[in-house]
Formats: structure tokens, sequence, C-alpha cells
């Protein structure tokens, strides 16, 4: 079951993408902003998530839908889909070509301490990589397989991270790059947290961790990360969620979770 339901995400994760890629070309319409000033969304947000919407309620009637720019739905499978249309909508506003169409499966509550990842697709549109997994079946880009990197050492090993768009959140958040910087190799802040956890699963970066992010942006994701090898998770003792989500290899991961405790991450703004 879950390899079918990867290859539904996959198949509609693309369509999507190209139909943003298409919309793109035309130019952007910014149609709000949600947390802050700064957090837009824009009309090809809202009509790449009702094309997905449209898609899945053809192919999968029964499930339930949580998407970012419109109304969660319940199903009566115990299924749900956890769709962000467009994550890295800022990078799309400017051209840059580091935003995807994310899709995730879920089974249980679309609550990310409670839920099982069953299987999930982030499409980049703009270089062509479809990255996808199924819940023991492992992680693909372009259906080659991933692992994760075996780094051990935190002193050398290249991070990636996000930050909020709330400007006391993003001040505090400066405060713990003092801490964390002189300890890794370097930082890298892409701008899509699907992006950033599928770049864990190539191997590209040796781990990833961002504060305040929501359930789509990582429902598909973790998922992939996971089946690349990736420890993903919160807090110790906790899930990945909005508090804190890190991923990274095994020999990296409680180096890492120990270093962003050790910054004040406990004491984020806005948690």
């Amino acid at each position: 079951m879950s390899a079918e339901l990867r290859d539904i995400a996959r198949t509609i994760a693309v369509e999507a993408g190209h139909f943003a890629l298409t919309m793109r070309l035309s130019g952007v319409d910014i149609a709000g902003q949600k947390s802050s000033a700064v957090d837009i969304v824009t009309k090809a947000d809202q009509a790449t998530e009702r094309l997905i919407r449209e898609r899945l309620a053809t192919l999968r009637p029964h499930d339930g839908v949580l998407g970012e720019e419109g109304a969660a739905t319940v199903g009566t499978s115990g299924l749900t889909w956890v769709v962000d249309p467009i994550d890295g909508t800022v990078n799309y506003l400017y051209g840059l070509p580091a935003w995807a169409v994310s899709i995730g499966v879920v089974e249980g509550d679309p609550d990310p301490a409670t839920w099982t990842g069953l299987a999930g697709a982030v499409v980049n549109a703009s270089s062509g990589e479809v990255f996808s997994a199924a819940r023991g079946l492992g992680a693909t880009c372009n259906d080659r397989a991933m692992s994760v990197t075996a780094a051990n050492d935190l002193a050398t090993s290249l991070i990636a991270t996000g930050f909020a768009y709330s400007a006391e959140t993003r001040a505090y958040q400066g405060t713990m790059m003092a801490t964390i910087l002189p300890r890794i190799r370097d930082i890298r802040r892409e701008g899509a947290s699907s992006l950033d956890l599928c770049a864990v699963a190539a191997g590209r970066v040796d781990a990833y961790f961002e504060q305040t992010i929501s359930p789509w942006d990582h429902a598909a994701g973790a998922l992939i990360a996971r089946e690349a090898g990736a420890l993903v998770g919160g807090f110790p003792g906790t899930s990945e969620g909005r508090d804190l989500l890190v991923a990274a290899g095994p020999g990296l991961y409680s180096q890492l979770v120990d270093l962003i405790l050790e910054s004040g991450a406990t004491d984020l703004p806005g948690l």
C-alpha cells in the first residue's frame, strides 16, 4: 500500500510542480500575507493547492487533506494527505530555483507528534528533481536510491537550517547562531524545509534543523530523510514538530541536538 501511495504522491506532485512553474513564468501575483508582512502567499500557492486537492479527491476520495492554503478536510480512511503547494514561496517570488511541491500521506491524526508517515514526494520543478519515499521501501531522487552521509564529527559538518518570519524570533535565532557556527563547518540556508530534508537524504548536507515550522513543511521530507537513513526528531524524547525538527545521520544526530540545546533553543520566542 505504501508504494501505491508514494506513486500517487509523486504523480500529483510532478503535475503540480509543472503547473506552478508555468504560472511562475507568467509572473507572480501576491494574494496576501500570513504570519507577517514578509511571509506572503501567492495566487500560485492557492491555485496549485486547488489542483492537488482536485486530484486527491478523484484518486483518494475517502482520505483527509491538510494543506497550507485551504481548510482541513477530514476523511474516513484514517489517512491524511499533508500538502505544501509551494514550499519556499519567497524563493518562488524572487525567481530563485529552491522551491518545491511537497505532498505526504500519514496515518492517524494529522499531528506530527502522533502520526505515522507512509509515503511522500517532494518535487523541485526548477531542477527537475523528484524525491520520493515509501515507508520501509527507501528513498530515491529521480529513481536513484539515496543515503545520508556517514558524518560523525560536528566540527566538520555542513548543517542546513532556516529562520522564522517573526522579527523577534529571528533576532533570537541570530544569537543561537553565535553559539552554533563556531562549532561546525558552516551553515546553509536554502529557504525550503522540504528541500533541506531532501538534501540530508541525498547527502548534500550532513544535517538540518529548524524551529517554528508547520506540519506541511516536513510531512513528506521527514519520511524521505528517514528512509535514506536519517534520524529525525525534536527535543529529547519528543517527535519532530513546531518546537524543533532535527534530521541527521546516526553518527551526528545526538551531537547536534546537544549543541542546539546549548544554544538556547528551548527559550526561542514564539514556541
